[in-house]
C-alpha cells in the first residue's frame, strides 16, 4: 500500500518528486552532450531552456523551476507575463522567455520584471521599443527579445518573407537587442511525412537571409521535446523540453520509435495523484451508481466513493473505462466523473475500507498508473492530463 501523508481538509492531492525532475533534465542534457561530441561541434554547448508553462505542466511552476535550477537549466520558457513575473517574485534569475509575445499594455512589466518576450509581428517592435526607451536609465542594457519565425504551424509568428521588413524596422529601435531565434515544430514525433523537414529547411533559410543582411539572429532554437529525443540536426544553439523533463516521452509515429527513444533516454514520471476513500457501501445487482444512472451493477457489489471528481483533475472520459489502484489492485471508474467525486467498484479488492488511499496517477505495489498510460487510453496527450490537475489539489513536494 501506499504512504501515507497528512493532508489537511479534502483527502485529494497531488506528490511531485523533485529528484525526479532533476534526474529527467540531467537525462537531457547528457544527450545533448554526448550528441554534441558525437557530431563533432567541440565544446559549443547546447542551453536548455525548461518549459514551465501551465503551472510547470501541473507541477507547480515555481518548484518546478528551482528543480530544473539546481540541476543545472540556463533559463526557463513560459506562456504569458503573469506565469514569468510569478519565477521573478520566486526567486528565480535565469533569462525567462515569454513564448507567445505579449498583448498591447504589457511592455512595460515585462521590461521591470526583466522578462525576454517572443517578437511575432514586426508591428510589436514599435511597441517594446517606445516603452523601452520610456525605462531610459533603468534599463540595464538593451531590451533583449526572440524572434518567432512561422515556418508552416500557421499560428503565431513572422512569416519568412517578412525577414528583410523585420532588419529594417529593427535598426529603427535602439533600446533593442535581437537575442534568438526560433520555430515551433507541429509534429516532430510524427516520422511518416516530411512536415518536420519542411519546416526546418524554410527556418534555417530564413535565418540565412537575416545573416545576409547583416543581422545576428542570436541563439537559433528549433526543438522541442521529441525532437530533442529523435531529431539532433534540429538542436540549434538552445532546446526548449516540455513533456521530457517531467517524465514523459511522446507517442511517436511509427510507434516502434516510443520504446526505443524510452531506452535511449530513461526518465522518470514525477507525479502522482491520489484520494482517500470516503465512502463504501454495497449495492444489490441491477442498482444505478451516479448521474443518470450510466452504471447498474450486474451483479452484487462493492463501491467505493473517492474524494476527487472532474474540478481536480479526473478526466470526464474516464467514465465506465478509467481505473485507479487500490491495495495494489486495479479498480474500475464506474458511472459519470462528477466535479467532486468518482465511484469505483471495489468487489474484487479483499479489504477495502474507508480511508484507503486510491492511486490515479503513480505506483501502489507492482501497479503503476501513470498520467501517460491514462493519456493513451483516453487518445490525448500527457500535457493535457497534466495540466487539468486542479488548483484546489495540493501539491506535496518529496525529495
Amino acid at each position: 500500500m501506499t504512504q501515507a501523508i497528512k493532508i489537511e481538509g479534502r483527502p485529494v492531492w497531488a506528490e511531485i518528486r523533485l529528484s525526479a525532475l532533476e534526474k529527467n533534465f540531467k537525462s537531457v542534457r547528457a544527450l545533448l552532450d554526448a550528441g554534441i561530441a558525437a557530431q563533432g561541434r567541440g565544446a559549443k554547448r547546447v542551453k536548455i531552456y525548461s518549459v514551465v508553462k501551465g503551472n510547470g505542466y501541473g507541477h507547480g511552476g515555481v518548484a518546478s523551476a528551482k528543480a530544473f535550477a539546481k540541476a543545472g537549466a540556463d533559463g526557463f520558457c513560459v506562456t504569458c507575463s503573469a506565469e514569468g513575473i510569478e519565477l521573478r517574485e520566486s526567486g528565480i534569475r535565469q533569462p525567462v522567455l515569454v513564448l507567445t509575445g505579449f498583448w498591447p499594455g504589457e511592455e512595460k512589466r515585462i521590461i521591470e520584471n526583466h522578462l525576454t518576450p517572443a517578437i511575432t509581428d514586426c508591428s510589436q517592435l514599435k511597441l517594446l521599443e517606445r516603452a523601452a526607451a520610456r525605462a531610459g536609465r533603468k534599463l540595464r542594457g538593451p531590451v533583449e527579445f526572440h524572434l518567432k519565425i512561422d515556418t508552416g504551424m500557421n499560428r503565431l509568428g513572422a512569416p519568412p518573407a517578412s525577414v528583410d521588413c523585420f532588419a529594417r524596422a529593427l535598426a529603427e529601435c535602439p533600446h533593442l537587442r535581437l537575442a534568438g531565434t526560433f520555430t515551433h515544430f507541429a509534429s516532430s514525433e510524427i516520422f511518416t511525412t516530411t512536415e518536420t523537414e519542411d519546416q526546418t529547411r524554410v527556418f534555417l533559410a530564413a535565418v540565412a537571409r537575416m545573416r545576409a543582411l547583416g543581422l545576428s539572429p542570436g541563439m537559433v532554437h528549433m526543438a522541442n521535446s521529441a525532437a530533442i529525443i529523435s531529431r539532433p540536426e534540429t538542436w540549434g544553439d538552445m532546446v526548449r523540453p516540455g513533456a521530457i523533463m517531467y517524465g514523459y516521452h511522446q507517442n511517436y509515429d511509427p510507434q516502434s520509435r516510443t520504446a526505443d527513444a524510452a531506452k535511449r533516454v530513461p526518465l522518470t514520471p514525477a507525479l502522482s495523484f491520489r484520494a482517500r476513500v470516503i465512502s463504501l457501501r454495497d449495492v444489490p445487482a441491477g442498482a444505478g451508481v451516479g448521474y443518470n444512472a450510466k452504471f447498474r451493477a450486474a451483479k452484487p457489489s462493492r463501491i467505493a466513493v473517492l474524494a476527487v471528481g472532474y474540478a481536480d483533475g479526473i478526466q470526464r472520459e474516464m467514465a465506465n473505462r478509467g481505473k485507479v489502484i487500490l491495495r495494489g489492485q486495479f479498480a474500475p471508474v464506474i458511472g459519470i466523473v462528477s466535479m467532486d467525486l468518482i465511484a469505483v467498484d471495489v468487489s474484487e479488492v479483499e479489504g477495502a475500507a474507508l480511508g484507503d488511499i486510491a492511486t490515479i496517477y503513480g505506483t501502489d505495489g507492482a501497479a503503476t498508473q501513470y498520467a501517460l498510460d491514462v493519456a493513451r487510453q483516453l487518445g490525448t496527450v500527457t500535457a493535457q492530463i497534466c495540466t487539468c490537475l486542479g488548483w484546489r489539489v495540493p501539491r506535496i513536494y518529496i525529495k
